[in-house]
């Protein structure tokens, strides 16, 4: 069956409110960990991840730095509204170029009590080494699904991240229902954080701590990573009754030659996605090498981002290093020391893995689009595996325990 084809009704199962995690373990790696192999199941700790993954294995992370996204405006009358930054305008090439503007940034935004801002602009000003920064924001058009927000700022020397660390609030997801505390700051962003540029952490990588990254490396499983920076779309709620009326989110990608390079290198090794969005990346890498192949005169960067369909309407026989070594050609050929695009891959049920061998990931909403694809790695085990979460204290969603599962 085409996923186009597939019911989200079928994708359910109960959770209930006190299975999701509130706050996370302390040490990270003491969460629980759920690992599938063969149609088995065991249970450890994330300590004990290295004991589950062969050497001389790839292990790829998501390198994303979540941002402060939520930046709260106090009015006179004492009323607040809140501007949730989604992703920057068009006019930016990527994600990064947003961040880095100074003094000026339009951005694609959510807004809470839009109906009581009446203002030509809002302000917001503190106080940083005896000066104060002032932050302004004007609604320039309202659309469908998000208002089109111009930032201005009285500093030059402070990029648009750095604004956001001053003045915004770190945005926990929606289904995590309490305030946010510092300790959030750090607890919601993984240890290797780099780019910034995520209104969501990558999950799966909250659990890593320097002492499991040590042993890891003993076994010669090497650390590599992807950029994939996460969009509020990724707790879009599935509404339509097929897939094929539902909109995947877009979300922006950056990865080196040296990666391609590398994947290349382990085409007979085992090679491990952390999180849904390190695999949407590395399947993506994929799609965009068989693109090149199947329409090689139609290969302009902009040409090769995935859209929501590729991945079953493009041909399905091409080798792995096939279309790996494609893409890397293409970028020899072009100059690039990295792709940067987007990516709109929705992996679902019957979708056959085409460069990762397992997936390490937390435990999922029902009826969502993550649960998808955690259904096309397990299979119809998916079922089994969170059914023996439930019956086994998991803590479940952003905050909880994970699993390895293998394809």
């Amino acid at each position: 069956m085409h996923p186009k084809h597939l019911s989200i009704l079928d994708y359910s199962y109960q959770l209930p409110e006190e299975k999701i995690a509130k706050f996370p373990v302390q040490p990270r790696d003491t969460s629980k960990l759920l690992v599938y192999n063969n149609n088995n199941i065991q249970e450890d700790f994330y300590y004990n991840l290295h004991h589950y993954i062969p050497e001389n294995s790839l292990l790829v992370f998501n390198n994303t730095k979540v941002v402060e996204a939520r930046i709260l405006f106090e009015k006179t009358t004492g009323s607040t509204i809140e501007i949730f930054c989604l992703e920057p305008d068009e006019q930016y090439s990527d994600i990064t170029t947003a961040m880095l503007q100074t003094e000026k940034v339009f951005w694609k935004c959510l807004v809470g009590g839009a109906k009581k801002w009446k203002e030509d602009f809002l302000v917001k000003r503190i106080k940083v080494n005896n000066q104060y920064i002032e932050l302004k924001a004007t609604m320039v058009a309202k659309k469908n699904d998000y208002f089109l927000i111009e930032f201005l700022w009285n500093n030059n020397q402070l990029s648009f991240a750095e604004l956001l660390h001053l003045f915004g609030i770190i945005p926990l997801p929606p289904y995590i229902k309490r305030a946010v505390t510092t300790s959030d700051k750090e607890t919601y962003q993984t240890i290797y954080a780099k780019h910034d540029g995520s209104v969501a952490a990558p999950t799966a990588g909250l659990h890593f701590t320097e002492n499991l990254m040590h042993n890891l490396k003993s076994k010669n499983i090497i650390p590599v990573y992807v950029t994939l920076h996460v969009g509020a779309g990724t707790f879009k709620p599935v509404k339509a009754l097929t897939m094929q009326e539902h909109e995947m989110h877009t979300e922006f990608i950056d990865v080196s030659k040296e990666l391609i390079e590398q994947l290349l290198q382990y085409t007979d090794k085992k090679i491990i996605a952390t999180g849904t969005t390190t695999l949407r990346t590395l399947e993506s890498l994929y799609w965009m090498g068989v693109k090149l192949i199947t329409n090689p005169e139609n290969n302009a960067i902009e040409n090769i981002a995935i859209q929501q369909w590729d991945a079953y309407e493009l041909p399905q026989n091409i080798a792995k290093q096939e279309a790996l070594n494609c893409l890397l050609q293409f970028m020899i050929a072009n100059k690039l020391n990295r792709i940067l695009t987007k990516t709109q891959i929705i992996i679902a049920p019957n979708y056959s893995l085409k460069v990762a061998d397992a997936l390490i990931t937390n435990f999922h909403q029902p009826q969502s689009t993550l649960l998808l694809l955690v259904a096309a790695v397990a299979g119809n085990n998916w079922e089994k595996i969170y059914d023996y979460a439930l019956e086994n204290n998991f803590r479940f969603l952003s905050y909880g325990d994970g699993s390895l599962i293998w394809k």
